[in-house]
């Protein structure tokens, strides 16, 4: 006798999770799962050896402020500066309502009265150095790409060119930021000189040597790359006629975009690095600056706060990167090239 057969569907749930399971194993082959696995495991693995090696090491290293802090105290400093922010922004927020209340009572008692409105003048937080740095580096990076690459593409298109200018960069492009800084200072000194100016001089200062130190990384790749384009490519821009911002458009930059995004993420790296050196000396008030007051305050809880300053350096440059290779992934022509 044969099964009663049954008219109920399978629940929607049911059917897509049969669906979902059937991809998984079709997509995935054992090696592109091990592959996964992998992926995923080796660097959790890493950080957990990292973070056992801090907490045993910290409890041997005695300095003069104490105990070297291990994980568990620089996650507690962590707390304290989100705490601080969270008070910073109340009191923020107190202050506007005052003013607020004070401004609405006086146009009560006299709708011509003068209104006067301040901004809040409260003591910057661990986070608001973390965004002025930000500004900081993006700004010189910019300025230094907005540099390099054209020089880098007209260098790298006219062999008498490179030959003449690789000397000059060679020579620039090992100076230490703290070799540029007191010369960057003495001339934005004497030329910005302004009774309201838009820009500190600290931010100034701190941005020109930014700029200065890692523009070159991008001028010797991006110059490299175009140098290296495909002489099959030449000869097709020259056999079309193509006119010479049409010839570096189509046929230059996509062929030196590899290279010149290499420069790029070089240069961005030592951009944020040499910040926080000219941060320290220029006293602009970002994680350089935090970094140097915590350690000229020398409490108990300044190794904690600089342990932190240095991880979220850290973090920042890595997601940096990581947003510059996605921009890399995005511009590049050969959509199937593997970006590391």
């Amino acid at each position: 006798m044969s099964e009663p057969i049954s008219l109920v569907a399978p629940a929607p749930s049911v059917k897509a999770a049969a669906k979902f399971a059937s991809a998984i194993n079709t997509k995935l082959s054992p090696a592109k799962l091990r592959d996964l696995v992998l992926a995923t495991l080796l660097p959790f693995v890493g950080l957990v050896f990292f973070l056992l090696l801090w907490q045993l090491g910290a409890q041997h290293i005695k300095t003069s402020l104490g105990t070297f802090p291990g994980p568990s105290e620089v996650y507690k400093q962590w707390g304290n500066l989100v705490a601080e922010q969270k008070d910073e922004n109340a009191r923020a927020t107190a202050f506007y309502e005052r003013q607020e209340k004070r401004n609405t009572e006086a146009l009560k008692s006299d709708p011509k009265a003068e209104i006067k409105t301040r901004e809040y003048n409260g003591r910057p937080t661990f986070f608001d150095k973390i965004k002025t740095s930000l500004i900081t580096v993006l700004s010189g990076f910019l300025l230094a790409t907005i540099i390099a690459i054209p020089m880098g593409i007209v260098i790298g298109l006219s062999q008498s060119l490179y030959r003449a200018f690789n000397p000059v960069i060679q020579i620039f492009k090992p100076v230490s930021p703290l070799a540029w800084l007191p010369l960057i200072t003495l001339v934005v000194s004497a030329v910005y000189v302004s009774e309201d100016p838009m820009f500190s001089k600290s931010f100034v200062i701190s941005m020109l040597t930014v700029t200065l130190c890692s523009m070159w990384p991008t001028m010797i790749n991006t110059a490299v790359g175009v140098a290296g384009v495909s002489k099959d490519l030449i000869n097709v821009s020259r056999v079309l006629r193509l006119g010479w911002f049409t010839h570096v458009r189509k046929i230059v930059l996509p062929s030196s975009i590899p290279m010149m995004f290499t420069g790029l993420r070089l240069s961005l790296g030592i951009a944020w690095m040499v910040l926080i050196a000219a941060e320290m000396l220029a006293q602009n008030p970002g994680l350089g600056k935090f970094v140097w007051d915590e350690f000229q305050n020398g409490s108990s809880d300044s190794l904690g706060r600089i342990c932190v300053a240095v991880l979220t350096i850290g973090f920042i440059g890595f997601g940096l990167d990581r947003t510059l290779m996605a921009l890399q992934s995005y511009v590049n022509w050969d959509k199937s090239a593997v970006v590391r």
